[in-house]
């Protein structure tokens, strides 16, 4: 085993940093093969994980007062190829083949998967040390066409104010 707990990160791992902390957010849902069309609020927990090398994020979605969706994500900078990546495991319970793998434009994070059902994007936009978007997306197999899933907004809160 070769870790070394007080290696520098590299700029790939440190922008993951812009996602870690406590958020709440707003959404709102497009009509999809999954759910129908509406509001949900969601919770997010983002923490560090070995030193910083990986940034794992659990997420909540509530709708009608109950928890509809939920997910851990686990994101990393892969250094070989300069991308990030994110293993996404929820509640749907497919299990993920390969990673969503991407990277930032400025501000803006984006991350692709595809699997035999199609291709799903996310794209993460930071907004301020205290703020992001989010903007979800699927494409069926065998089509061009991205479809929206779920649009959100979150802010910062403090631990103390989440539902988790």
């Amino acid at each position: 085993m070769n870790a070394n707990p007080s290696q520098t990160l590299s700029p790939g791992h440190q922008r993951l940093q812009a996602l870690v902390g406590m958020w709440r957010g707003e959404e709102e849902m497009s009509a999809t093969q999954w759910a129908p069309a509406g509001p949900a609020r969601a919770e997010v927990e983002t923490v560090v994980e070995f030193g910083g090398l990986f940034v794992m994020q659990r997420y909540r979605q509530i709708r009608d007062g109950r928890e509809s969706f939920a997910a851990h994500n686990v994101f990393g900078f892969d250094q070989a190829d300069g991308l990030t990546k994110m293993f996404a495991f929820d509640s749907m319970g497919f299990f993920p083949a390969n990673p969503a793998t991407g990277s930032w434009d400025g501000d803006t994070l984006v991350l692709e998967r595809s699997s035999p059902r199609g291709a799903a994007r996310m794209t993460y936009v930071v907004d301020a040390a205290d703020g992001y978007r989010t903007n979800l997306q699927f494409k069926r197999a065998g089509s061009d066409d991205w479809q929206d899933m779920a649009k959100g907004t979150f802010r910062r809160v403090s631990p103390s104010r989440t539902i988790f």
